[in-house]
């Protein structure tokens, strides 16, 4: 066995006991909390990874298919009391069928103008998530929903919910880095290059950007039902436009043609949000200027990639090891 083969297989299984272990090491309940929000933020960022960074395909919107997730899960468990397992693969399903009505529509845009359809589906998504009183209880929120079971478990502690929430990511992750490395990948990172040269390929334009999107939505929903049941209340301001950007500065920074940069990405930005709570010394006054300025952060910091590292994260770690191989 090769050098580089060994390491690609021993780095991942390190990576994984290392999170498994996490709770073991951190026992306080709001920093679980905390690197559980970085588990459901990597889930929407590896399908928007997909989407975006192989694809090519902007996405202004993926926070309504959080929100589609999330509030298929609360009606199905806290009203129809279905079980878990049911409403989570349901909420999924809906996603999709939000990724597939908005990429219809959107085959033939692309740049700034897919950007803005996106950034219109998010918006009137987040208005019928105020609107729709019966089924999501408006700007009140969505109170007393049940959290996970899988059978007669109930996961409730701070440790199982960090648990199911990074295995989900980790089954997200292993599906997404197979499919990209598979002929679909390959005619996604040709569509990313040249939308006319992969035409001349062969490849199928409106199939693979349809697929992407369904996969990418699907991802977002299974995050958002994750949320729901892990927190137990859902609020239509957790689905604004605001949020859509975060998510798109966190795949921006990872970088494209890479999955594990926007997972570290998600985890980083999740983190600074709860300096205070990380980093000792920090006042909550500067935890709050930080927390106040949030958006306008993900903003420089989309310019500082662009300008001087474009392809973020996911490049400067390939560039790494061209050099250490050289």
């Amino acid at each position: 066995m090769t050098r580089g083969r060994l390491v690609r297989i021993t780095v991942p299984v390190v990576v994984a006991a290392l999170v498994a272990a996490l709770p073991f090491v951190v026992t306080d309940r709001f920093l679980l909390k905390i690197f559980t929000y970085a588990g459901l933020n990597a889930i929407v960022v590896i399908g928007l990874s997909f989407l975006f960074g192989y694809g090519g395909q902007v996405s202004l919107g993926h926070a309504a298919f959080c929100g589609l997730g999330a509030y298929t899960c609360a009606n199905l468990t806290a009203t129809l009391h279905l079980p878990w397992l049911v409403a989570l693969a349901v909420a999924g399903a809906i996603a999709a069928v939000g990724g597939l009505l908005l990429a219809l529509p959107s085959l033939r845009l692309k740049g700034h103008y897919l950007a803005m359809a996106t950034l219109g589906f998010g918006e009137l998504m987040n208005l019928a998530f105020v609107e729709a009183v019966p089924l999501t209880h408006g700007v009140d929120g969505f109170t007393r929903i049940p959290p996970p079971s899988i059978g007669s478990l109930v996961l409730k502690s701070p440790a199982q919910l960090y648990w199911l929430v990074w295995a989900v990511a980790g089954v997200a992750l292993l599906l997404a880095a197979n499919m990209v490395s598979l002929r679909p990948g390959r005619a996604m990172r040709a569509m990313h290059g040249s939308e006319l040269g992969a035409m001349a390929c062969g490849v199928d334009l409106v199939g693979v950007k349809v697929r992407a999107f369904v996969v990418s939505a699907t991802m977002a929903g299974l995050s958002g039902a994750l949320y729901a049941s892990a927190i137990g209340f859902v609020s239509p301001k957790l689905f604004s436009v605001t949020i859509s950007v975060g998510f798109l500065a966190m795949a921006v920074i990872g970088g494209s043609n890479s999955l594990v940069g926007p997972v570290l990405a998600a985890i980083a930005l999740t983190l600074v949000q709860y300096l205070d709570a990380l980093v000792p010394g920090i006042s909550r006054e500067a935890a709050q200027i930080v927390q106040a300025w949030e958006p306008d952060v993900y903003g420089l910091l989309i310019v500082v990639v662009v300008l001087f590292a474009p392809g973020g994260i996911g490049a400067l770690w390939r560039r790494k090891r061209a050099g250490e191989a050289s």
